[in-house]
């Protein structure tokens, strides 16, 4: 039951970030998701075999430290955007943001509401995953969400340069992975954000 409760956090976790991408897009003028079917909350239309089920399982069964995935990307045509160089940021920010949103929300219901403790613990579990989610897609190498933000920061002439690494950037994410970069980076700066929301104790 614990297996599928933290398969079914991760999943509504990415659900929700890629569907953000979608919507801010659809604001600011890329239609691409809408036409594509993809702008909704239905799983079923965000499932990525390998990314979204294979991977999450076998790291989840494998008992990694580390547990992660992706759902089937969102479609967005940046020249779609009405100012591709300024839109391409909020885009990029819509995922993150949209985790991190998820959860103050919930931080602040454990924190109003007195729930059963199998409740209480799920929604921690839920905070955690969206708050990795989203600081883990902020890292700047593409093609992951912080590589969007850098790509609108950057001058022009530089921009394709540093998309370039797009090709090889699960190589590198894989590489820092392997060499400790969730427990040095990623974690700090979650374990950071949990003691702000100073959550309850089990």
């Amino acid at each position: 039951m614990a297996f599928i409760l933290s398969l079914a956090v991760f999943f509504s976790a990415v659900v929700i970030h890629e569907f953000a991408h979608g919507l801010v897009a659809f604001w600011l003028g890329d239609k691409t998701a809408k036409y594509a079917g993809r702008l909704t909350l239905n799983p079923l239309a965000h499932i990525d075999p390998v990314g979204t089920l294979l991977l999450p399982i076998l790291l989840t069964i494998s008992k990694s430290p580390v547990v992660f995935g992706w759902a089937k990307p969102v479609p967005i045509n940046y020249w779609g955007l009405r100012n591709p160089k300024r839109d391409i940021l909020w885009v990029g920010l819509a995922g993150p943001l949209s985790n991190i949103a998820i959860a103050l929300i919930l931080s602040l219901v454990i924190k109003s509401i007195s729930l059963p403790l199998i409740l209480l613990y799920l929604l921690k579990q839920a905070i955690v995953v969206n708050l990795v989610l989203a600081v883990f897609n902020l890292t700047p190498i593409p093609p992951l969400d912080g590589s969007r933000v850098v790509i609108s920061l950057l001058p022009a002439n530089v921009t394709g340069k540093y998309a370039s690494i797009e090709r090889h950037g699960f190589i590198i994410l894989f590489v820092l992975l392997y060499f400790g970069f969730f427990e040095r980076a990623i974690y700090p700066i979650v374990k950071i954000i949990l003691n702000f929301l100073n959550l309850p104790q089990l």
